[in-house]
């Protein structure tokens, strides 16, 4: 029982990083973006043929964080200077990831028992040698999970990242400060696709395995998880966003892990994952509309 609950754990912080990357675009940019699903699985593309050539594991975070980024970019230029409305330029990438993910790493790639992930890299063992295996990957999880919260926190009080909020809530605003609103939402793509891709990174070396079925269903996963932790802190102004996102995230993994305790067959996992999302949004009081600007 205690594994299972370290398990849960850890899936729900690795995934607050998909739920952080949709608040961006869905919560703050009011853009949505689809390409989600196909950067998340890019990061564990990038991530899986690097471990398997001997990479740095710690190396491999950074070249996945770089991948998504670009993904976010392409999205950003389609919409902005190719004037494609926002949800097709989602899409476009998305369908143009799954060719790439396939050419980078086919269709699926399985990493050796013997090769270090972050997880079993020396420096990990250095610090967390005395942990179990999910101990370590609980804590590895933590610390990632908590500085990336810290540094969003502290962007989003900066200039750039008042600016970036404001795109969403008073676009006029933006234009009347001389700032390009087309810059800002490209680099707000950038940025919840560099995050999302991190997930799919972190999930890689937790597997040791790449599919590139895998981020069928992230967007409505990062959704949910947003949607749960806005509805739960909404009277709680002192609660930042990427707080109440992150316990939303732990929230929904330990709902879907519940599911599958009770003999939910794996194949089933897609559907109860579509139809507690949409008891999300009906119990919530929030059917898509009000997610904006939560």
């Amino acid at each position: 029982m205690l594994d299972l609950a370290i398990g849960t754990l850890t899936q729900g912080l690795i995934y607050a990083l998909v739920a952080f990357g949709v608040y961006i675009t869905y919560t703050i940019l009011d853009f949505p973006d689809l390409s989600v699903d196909g950067s998340f699985p890019l990061g564990a593309a990038v991530t899986a043929v690097l471990l398997s050539r001997g990479a740095d594991p710690y190396l491999t975070l950074l070249a996945g964080v770089g991948a998504g980024a670009l993904a976010g970019l392409c999205t950003g230029l389609i919409h902005v200077k190719l004037h494609v409305r926002n949800l097709l330029a989602g899409i476009i990438t998305q369908t143009a990831l799954f060719s790439i993910n396939l050419q980078i790493a086919g269709s699926n790639l399985t990493v050796d028992r013997s090769v270090d992930t972050i997880f079993s890299a020396p420096p990990t063992m250095a610090l967390l040698g005395g942990l179990s295996l999910m101990g370590r990957k609980l804590a590895v999880s933590l610390v990632l999970v908590l500085l990336v919260k810290l540094l969003l926190d502290v962007y989003f009080q900066t200039k750039s990242g008042l600016l970036l909020r404001a795109v969403g809530d008073n676009p006029v605003l933006v234009t009347s400060l001389a700032q390009d609103m087309g810059d800002r939402k490209i680099l707000g793509l950038v940025l919840s696709n560099a995050l999302v891709a991190l997930a799919g990174c972190i999930v890689c070396h937790e597997q040791r395995s790449f599919s590139a079925t895998m981020g069928t269903g992230q967007v409505v996963f990062g959704l949910a998880a947003v949607i749960i932790g806005i509805s739960l802190f909404r009277k709680m102004s002192f609660v930042r966003g990427t707080t109440a996102v992150l316990a939303g995230s732990v929230l929904y993994k330990i709902c879907i892990q519940a599911a599958i305790s009770i003999g939910l067959p794996a194949n089933l996992l897609k559907l109860v994952t579509a139809v507690l999302f949409l008891l999300v949004l009906v119990f919530s009081g929030r059917k898509g509309e009000e997610i904006i600007h939560a």
